[in-house]
């Protein structure tokens, strides 16, 4: 049971886990430095904050990153409350850009994919000291500028799909448990008591993601228990919709301590995931029944409802933040002119 089950589900989520933080810390090195002004310029009304945050999060591949990174700058004066409303929203569309790949099952592309993008990491490493050594010789200093080199450039980007391979590789390590898991007795009274009760899948996606910080690794872990058909795709659905109230939790954390502003941040993110749940649970079978008309394949149907739950959510969302009552909101928030 240890070795064939609890060692690749919980190697394979280390994995995987490994990789979405160095996807997400090479993407920020990258993007990091704009992301503040972008945030400014892009948040002028609801619907550009919500484009703009679910472009900037697919590139980030992480959604509690900008999440975390608003409730910041909200505290620190850099953000009014009522420009956060769209960005909330568009953090959940854009972190479906990663369950999508997930669903395409590209495992066998891991060892391949990371080999190569480390052989591109360290011929970049190379290429930034032969360039270093020459501007040293010719010029006896380096120059000041904070913009990144082409040589790092190059170093950042294979770390993106180093990480990325490394993502692949998890999950193809948790699918090896799909034989086992099924015969396991625990694993089979859960899907029992969620097969006649869909909140309890809804409940241990909720508290997976509140333990581990990421929707994103256990969003992975029901594809690929799907993808082995250990898990029906119903109960896989119910799990990534709880998900996505989990990945609150590390909002909640963030606010703790920060200004008031900071924390209706936080809270609206809770109370717009929550509401999208609530919704959705119990329209599981249309969300499965549409998932079927883009993909047959289990893993993939997974992933298409998650992107259709929050695509979907967030559009129905999207007037409310039009509301009048977050401008007085905001009036009562932000008294004083925003720091510049």
């Amino acid at each position: 049971m240890f070795i064939h089950v609890i060692l690749p589900l919980c190697g394979g989520l280390l994995i995987f886990l490994g990789g979405m933080k160095l996807m997400e810390a090479a993407l920020q090195h990258l993007a990091g430095p704009f992301l503040t002004r972008w945030l400014d310029r892009a948040t002028v009304s609801p619907w550009r904050g919500m484009l703009f945050s679910s472009g900037i999060t697919a590139l980030l591949q992480s959604s509690t990153a900008v999440t975390v990174l608003t409730i910041g700058l909200v505290n620190a004066g850099l953000l009014t409350y009522g420009r956060t409303l769209g960005i909330i929203l568009g953090t959940n569309i854009g972190t479906c850009l990663t369950t999508e790949l997930m669903g395409l099952q590209l495992g066998k592309l891991a060892v391949p994919l990371l080999c190569g993008s480390l052989l591109c990491w360290v011929t970049a490493v190379l290429w930034e000291e032969t360039v270093a050594s020459r501007q040293y010789a010719a010029a006896g200093a380096s120059s000041g500028s904070n913009r990144l080199s082409r040589p790092q450039a190059v170093q950042f980007i294979s770390l993106v799909f180093a990480g990325f391979s490394l993502i692949l590789a998890g999950i193809r390590v948790m699918q090896t448990v799909g034989p086992w898991i099924e015969q396991a007795g625990l694993f089979r009274w859960f899907l029992d008591h969620a097969a006649a009760n869909m909140w309890w899948a809804f409940a241990a996606g909720a508290c997976l993601t509140a333990l581990v910080h990421s929707s994103a690794a256990v969003i992975g872990m029901a594809i690929s228990l799907a993808a082995a058909s250990a898990l029906p795709v119903d109960v896989g659905i119910a799990i990534v919709i709880g998900s996505n109230v989990g990945t609150c939790v590390t909002a909640l954390i963030a606010a703790v301590g920060g200004s008031v502003s900071g924390k209706f941040v936080a809270w609206s993110h809770v109370l717009l995931n929550v509401g999208g749940a609530l919704l959705f649970m119990p329209l599981i079978p249309g969300l499965d029944m549409a998932a079927t008309w883009i993909s047959t394949e289990p893993g993939a149907k997974v992933a298409h409802a998650q992107t259709l739950f929050n695509v979907i959510s967030s559009l129905l969302a999207l007037p409310l933040c039009y509301l009048p009552v977050w401008t007085r909101i905001e009036e009562r928030l932000s008294p004083h002119k925003i720091k510049r």
